[in-house]
């Protein structure tokens, strides 16, 4: 039955067109546009179904929306209104959860209105990157053949001063050949295990032995190494933000929980199987 509602909902929407709602007074989220039975809906109760719509309605001018919306909620009025008897247990439940999900979400923001401020990036930005471990960053290409031999013999040309660029655009059979085998700049975790490996007992300039990984087999030239350089704070302001939310938030409520009287003992021995059988909610 949900699915059909909201279906004839958003249809509604679509085709809807606008009926602005004048008033001698600047319009409020208390401001009644409508009446069903003597059951008031307001602006605001039409701007929550507005923020609820899928993203697929994001673009979509409010114009359009507002007699949709307006439809939806009379619609859904006259049913609540028509419905007879005690209101059931899921529906109740339903409520309970979405209440406290709504407050929970406003404790969360009431925190965050203070939480995050510059000292705070700032300091989460020393900590992440200020006192890190230096990370060493590689500069390599690589010539990729088939067989071993293939490889040996390249190592021998190469030992008799062929041109590495030159021989991998020839005989690389690797993406990177057509580009002298270039492999540009990556640091520890970037490659497979072999092949990093094999990179890092090099000295700058040195080729090496042939190295077997799950591609074929390579001949590796180091070309160079740098030490990674952090990123500016502004570069990463974005995410050292989100960090710091999540980290005061979990603070919170780790300190909420803490402070409670959480008993979840009822909960033991209940069959984690029981999620699914929605006939208990009846």
């Amino acid at each position: 039955m949900t699915q059909r509602f909201t279906a004839m909902a958003a249809f509604a929407i679509a085709l809807g067109t606008a009926t602005p709602i004048l008033a001698d007074d600047t319009p409020t989220a208390d401001t009644v546009v409508a009446t069903v039975d003597g059951t008031e809906i307001t602006l605001g109760h039409m701007i929550l179904i507005r923020q609820a719509l899928p993203q697929q309605y994001a673009q979509v001018p409010a114009n359009v929306l507002f007699q949709g919306i307006l439809d939806q909620l009379v619609q859904q009025t006259a049913l609540a209104d028509a419905y007879e008897g005690e209101t059931p247990n899921r529906v109740k439940m339903a409520l309970e959860n979405e209440k406290r999900s709504l407050t929970a979400a406003e404790e969360v923001g009431k925190v965050l209105e203070t939480a995050v401020t510059e000292e705070a990036i700032e300091q989460a930005y020393k900590d992440t990157y200020a006192n890190a471990e230096e990370e060493t960053e590689y500069k390599a290409a690589h010539i990729l053949v088939e067989t071993e031999d293939e490889a040996k013999a390249i190592v021998t040309d190469l030992e008799g001063g062929a041109d590495f660029a030159a021989t991998a655009q020839e005989k690389s059979t690797g993406p990177s050949g057509p580009n002298g085998g270039e492999l540009g700049w990556f640091s520890e975790g970037m490659m497979v295990p072999e092949f990093e490996q094999a990179v890092m007992t090099l000295e700058p300039g040195a080729i090496s032995a042939p190295v077997q990984t799950q591609f074929g087999w390579h001949v590796i030239k180091l070309e160079e190494t740098r030490i990674k350089e952090a990123p500016a704070l502004d570069a990463v302001r974005d995410e050292l933000r989100r960090q710091v939310e999540q980290d005061v938030v979990k603070a919170h409520i780790d300190a909420l929980v803490e402070k409670a009287n959480v008993d979840t003992s009822a909960s033991e021995g209940i069959d984690p199987a029981l999620l699914n059988n929605i006939d208990l909610l009846e």
